[in-house]
């Protein structure tokens, strides 16, 4: 489960922003996670509390924004949103769609920090 080792990148870079900071203690991560990312949403909640005990970001919550895949489709010229991941075609016009734009994210975007 790489979801464990996610969590405790996201909690020692937290920690590090809190000293940074001058602050004592974390009460929220937002996490932007693209559904390509590899990473399975509910592993990386259970991940990121078990492994925030006795650090500043214990008792925190982990915000998961998720982000769906958007490809460029060459034929309408447009950005579309896939409807599925397991079909990589334009939802509308149904041309091959190997351009993607967003759904890779695994990124923090912002701490709430007290």
């Amino acid at each position: 489960m790489h979801e464990l080792s996610i969590a405790m990148s996201i909690i020692g870079m937290a920690t590090e922003e809190v000293a940074r900071h001058g602050g004592t203690q974390v009460n929220a991560v937002h996490l932007k996670l693209g559904s390509l990312s590899g990473v399975v949403k509910d592993a990386l909640l259970f991940s990121y509390e078990a492994a925030c005990q006795d650090t500043p970001l214990q008792g925190s919550r982990l915000v998961i924004e998720e982000v769906p895949v958007v490809v460029y489709c060459p034929t309408c010229r447009k950005e579309q949103t896939l409807a599925s991941i397991q079909f990589f075609y334009c939802p509308v016009c149904a041309t091959p769609t190997p351009e993607v734009l967003r759904g890779v994210e695994l990124e923090v975007t912002a701490l709430e920090i007290q």
